[in-house]
């Protein structure tokens, strides 16, 4: 045993290799340090070679200090909530790197006084949608309705219907986050059909205000019934529509998903809205309405603690003003232009000796937006085994598994990481 410990090499001896220096610089000493420790273990174990203390450690650390994995979407699903919904454009990431030194968040520089924070973003979403009296951000969709409903409706009433009452990912349900606020819920009409009627014996001295949701992640039909906004807005109350995706404006490609500037100007006093859906930008919470609604809501001590940090503010306004993201892309992208890529790694492939075809294939929106509606798109058919080795892949491919066959569906990747896509898949097939 005495034997066995000598020959494991000092900690230092092993930190001090010149194979660790740019890991130390890159991930800090302690965690190194633990890698080294582990290696170590490794040696008494009868498991490595003394020498190669300082290779295996250095093979065993991870590539950056976070834990978070680079993931190439080819699930077909544009905005895929398990993969972080929308990917930031370059602008906004560089506009991230940005913010994450020392800016001037809260700074004016030209009077050297405390300047309004946010102030970039803001004009930003407010040039996006002129219909809104002013705009306001905070975390994230969820944020945005409690601050609404504490500041609005706080041992008030909410007017809903119940149809409307609906419950997102992981068993978050909407009336629970309302209710959480000290509101109390007004339930109008059935499950599938409601009535302008409905909402006029409802809504009275102790309504907070009338709310509209979409349902964004599923689609009632047959014998339906639904109150349009500009109907809604006849009421004596304020009317809150949750459009949920983030669409500012209408789409072509996606008709029937409510857009913050269609409800605004049909008489909305507020839309809320997520910014990392159809926007295309970083996770947030966006409120847009009248004036005297949007100054309620700023000036109330909630406000405070569900406000955005710096780095968020400057990828939404990058995302804003800056280039095409790449949600936006994807939506965009041709059919025949998808197909020709398909066959072109296709064609790489068999080249490598790896049989592969291109298939159409159907794509969505995903996370929460336009449910129902499918995008033809074009991927690429592997065995079904290709599946798991992928994603263990570096970078991880995600694709998806139908009919006994895996594929890696083209829309919601970048015809920039073709290449990488190839090559993750030959490295699985070798």
């Amino acid at each position: 045993m005495s034997d066995v410990r000598r020959r494991v090499p000092r900690t230092d001896v092993v930190l001090a290799d010149p194979l660790l220096v740019e890991p130390i610089q890159r991930l800090g000493r302690a965690r190194v340090k633990a890698a080294v420790l582990a290696t170590q273990q490794h040696v008494r174990d009868g498991r490595l070679d003394p020498a190669d203390a300082a290779s295996a450690t250095l093979a065993a650390l991870p590539v950056g200090a976070c834990s978070l994995s680079e993931v190439l979407n080819a699930s077909g699903v544009i905005l895929h909530t398990n993969l972080g919904r929308a990917p930031l454009s370059t602008a906004a990431r560089e506009a991230i790197a940005l913010a994450a030194g020392t800016t001037d968040v809260e700074l004016d520089l030209a009077s050297g006084k405390r300047g309004r924070r946010g102030r970039g973003a803001l004009a930003a979403l407010a040039a996006k949608v002129p219909d809104a009296g002013s705009v306001l951000v905070v975390n994230n969709g969820a944020a945005a309705l409690v601050l609404v409903a504490t500041a609005l409706a706080a041992g008030r009433e909410i007017v809903v219907a119940r149809g409307e009452l609906v419950e997102i990912g992981d068993g978050f349900r909407l009336p629970d986050l309302l209710v959480s606020t000290g509101a109390r819920l007004r339930e109008v009409g059935t499950t599938n059909r409601v009535t302008l009627a409905d909402y006029e014996a409802a809504v009275g001295p102790r309504t907070g205000f009338v709310l509209k949701v979409h349902p964004s992640n599923f689609v009632v039909t047959g014998f339906t019934a639904s109150v349009p906004v500009s109907d809604l807005a006849q009421l004596p109350a304020p009317v809150v529509v949750d459009i949920g995706s983030g669409l500012l404006a209408p789409h072509f490609l996606l008709p029937a998903e409510p857009d913050a500037a269609s409800a605004l100007r049909n008489g909305a006093a507020l839309v809320t809205a997520s910014g990392d859906k159809l926007l295309g930008g970083p996770q947030a919470g966006l409120l847009l309405g009248t004036a005297d609604v949007v100054t309620a809501l700023r000036r109330h001590p909630l406000a405070r603690a569900l406000r955005v940090d710096k780095l968020t503010l400057a990828a939404l306004e990058a995302t804003l003003a800056g280039p095409q993201p790449p949600t936006a892309a994807a939506l965009a992208a041709e059919p025949s232009a998808l197909r020709a890529r398909a066959e072109r790694i296709v064609l790489s492939l068999a080249e490598a000796g790896i049989a592969a075809t291109a298939v159409d294939s159907d794509a969505v929106v995903g996370g929460g937006g336009a449910p129902g509606v499918v995008l033809p798109s074009a991927a690429v058919a592997l065995p079904a085994a290709y599946a798991e080795r992928l994603r263990q892949a570096r970078p991880a491919v995600l694709g998806r598994v139908e009919r006994d066959r895996c594929l890696l569906d083209l829309r919601a990747l970048p015809p920039a990481d073709d290449e990488r896509l190839l090559a993750a898949v030959l490295a699985a097939g070798a």
